[in-house]
């Protein structure tokens, strides 16, 4: 059974999304927040590194269900 064309398009646009989102986390430099105080912290340099772990995640995901060759997947 074949993908639909739909599929592919929207697993895309996803993975489209997720790499933005990527760029984004690691443009905040986190390691930088770590170096001030507390009270200084514009954003938990914790919580983006929570997030960019999740990103990842969900990007090997994408990457997963957009490889053909995984099993169960289409075989051209």
């Amino acid at each position: 059974m074949s993908t639909p064309n739909g599929e592919n398009e929207f697993l895309y646009e996803l993975h489209v999304e997720v790499e933005a989102e990527l760029i984004a986390v690691r443009a905040s430099h986190p390691e930088e927040e770590m170096r001030l105080s507390v009270t200084e912290w514009l954003f938990d340099p914790t919580d983006a590194e929570r997030e960019e772990i999740g990103l990842r995640g969900l990007r090997d995901a994408v990457e997963a269900l957009e490889d053909p060759s995984r099993p169960g997947g289409d075989v051209a």
